[in-house]
């Protein structure tokens, strides 16, 4: 006898409005109160319904509970057919927390920032995320329930991993065009096994690559950015290194000559500096040996041509083997050139250069190997040569005492340092300081006196920046008080003090060097009456001299 429904099933139905019409025998037995009439929610303790599976969970006040299967609705009718025992609780709790995990799942899949696009064994779309909708442009809703093949072969899909994933049993990784053509799109699939261990489903994760790749590019550019800054920020601090050691580049000139340098510290050309005694040239020979790359290959060497006898110049400059000469060194020597191999070798007061030890050292500028004394063989070396002199090398070649080839061998970049009295801008930063750095060396903390700052400002200085540093550490060591004043300067320079026009001890540093410059230009309209005359006489721009002329009120005169 086929067994009845009615009997087996507790059996509710609700009309539209949820409120319940009709109770089975079995269900009203199985409660204690009438139901009936009354709506599911209140008549129930407990009433969830989980629509993605057709299932609802109820339970009674007195602790009953049902589990329904929510059946087809009809002529205003909704059915529900359950299960009434006293052992379904632990299974509706278990339920209860796998729809709640699996609707958390579809959360997790829907919110991800990759493509999420899962089949069954037969390549049939099961679910898929809005990321995918994002990456393709395609509605997700579009690939529910087609075939992946049907998807390649409308080119929605470039190519399909399930397959491969089902046949291969194992997680499969390409890279794909994406809508831009380029190839951007990670695809990974991943095999999803039953119980037997047979492929049942595969889930593809599609990674867009493109913004990973804009990133990169972009973390490229500002490590790039990075290392041209570090390698200013080392720069500026040589720079300032070098400042506190004398480089003041206060005046337009001295900011030009050093503008030339920076642009050539890595070419290899050699370097003639000219200039006065003791305007800079070897603070300048220094710098470019500090600024280019040769200072982590090699060392800076400087020799004073003026300094050494003619008879030892060339050992000093070549070297010499063992028992070349007699009272040589027993071991022998090596000469300035092979100590700056690979970097710098300056070489000071290249006027004072014997013709002699002139011949050989155009040989190695040419051939650029150097020979020591006593050596048969000549050896390799990678020197950048910097000269200097404080004469009229010309002059020299004219009259036959330095050599012409050798002139225009050293002469390739020629580099003018000027006078400190023809750069005044240059003369108040410069004594501050030295004065800050002979007041670091002998412990003191003195300083200038208005009076005297504008007497060094107006002093032609002969010896240029060695003459005044020298009579900055002479004041700060001699002078008995805390300010330092006219009164305290050597005998020598009082002579020059009566005879100069000084500024007014009251007057800022600023009104001295404002005052100065007025002079100077009026001085120069003596012998001049265009803007450009003047530019070439002072050695500056035009725009700069008609700034100036409008700044302090001067016509000219035509």
């Amino acid at each position: 006898m086929p067994i009845q429904l009615q009997e087996t099933y507790a059996i509710l139905k609700t009309d539209k409005c949820g409120r319940v019409v009709e109770v089975n025998e079995k269900l009203q037995q199985s409660i204690t109160f009438s139901i009936k009439n009354q709506n599911v929610r209140d008549a129930f303790q407990r009433w969830v319904t989980y629509e993605e599976i057709k299932v609802v969970i109820a339970e009674t006040a007195d602790g009953l509970s049902l589990l329904f299967l929510k059946g087809e609705y009809a002529e205003g009718v909704q059915s529900y057919y359950g299960i009434i025992s006293s052992e379904m609780k632990e299974l509706m709790v278990k339920l209860d927390e796998l729809i709640k995990a699996n609707r958390r799942l579809k959360a997790v899949i829907e919110n991800s920032y990759d493509g999420i696009y899962l089949t069954d064994n037969e390549g049939n779309t099961l679910l898929t995320n809005s990321a995918m909708e994002r990456i393709t442009g395609i509605p997700k809703e579009y690939y529910m329930g087609k075939k992946v093949e049907s998807l390649v072969k409308r080119g929605i899909l470039e190519t399909s991993l399930t397959q491969r994933v089902i046949e291969t049993k194992e997680s499969i990784s390409r890279v794909q065009f994406n809508r831009a053509g380029n190839e951007s799109l990670l695809l990974t699939g991943s095999p999803v096994f039953n119980e037997d261990g047979d492929v049942e489903s595969v889930v593809t994760n599609i990674r867009d690559l493109s913004q990973l790749i804009e990133l990169q590019n972009a973390l490229k550019e500002a490590n790039s950015l990075n290392d041209t800054y570090r390698q200013e920020i080392e720069r500026l601090k040589k720079n300032d290194v070098n400042s506190s050691n004398s480089l003041v580049l206060r005046s337009e000139k001295m900011r030009d000559i050093y503008d030339t340098v920076d642009r050539l510290v890595n070419v290899d050309a050699t370097v003639l500096i000219l200039g006065d005694t003791g305007v800079g040239k070897d603070v300048m020979a220094k710098y470019i040996y500090e600024q280019s790359e040769r200072k982590s290959k090699g060392k800076f060497i400087k020799l004073n041509c003026g300094a050494i006898p003619a008879e030892l110049i060339e050992s000093e400059l070549f070297g010499y083997e063992k028992g070349a000469f007699t009272g040589a060194n027993q071991q022998g020597k090596p000469g300035m050139f092979e100590l700056a191999d690979q970097g710098v070798l300056f070489l000071d007061e290249i006027g004072e250069l014997p013709i002699t030890a002139q011949v050989k050292l155009l040989r190695v500028i040419q051939e650029k190997e150097v020979q020591r004394i006593g050596s048969v063989s000549p050896k390799k070396i990678n020197v950048r040569l910097i000269a200097a002199t404080n004469r009229d090398l010309k002059s020299m070649v004219d009259d036959g005492t330095f050599r012409e080839d050798l002139y225009y061998r050293l002469n390739v970049i020629q580099l003018q340092i000027p006078r400190l009295s023809d750069r005044r801008e240059d003369i108040y930063p410069l004594m501050e300081s030295i004065l800050k750095r002979m007041n670091n060396k002998y412990q003191m903390n003195k300083q200038f006196s208005d009076e005297l700052k504008g007497f060094l400002y107006q002093y032609n200085w002969p010896g240029n920046i060695r003459e005044l540093s020298n009579l900055v550490e002479r004041l700060v060591i001699v002078s008995k008080n805390h300010t330092i004043t006219i009164n305290d300067l050597p005998q020598e320079y009082h002579s020059a003090q009566q005879n100069m026009e000084l500024p007014q001890a009251s007057l800022t540093l600023k009104e001295a060097i404002e005052m100065a410059e007025k002079q100077v230009i009026m001085q120069a309209l003596n012998k001049c009456s265009t803007t450009y005359e003047l530019a070439e006489i002072l050695q500056t721009s035009q725009p700069t001299i008609s700034r100036k002329l409008k700044k302090y009120g001067i016509k000219l005169i035509h």
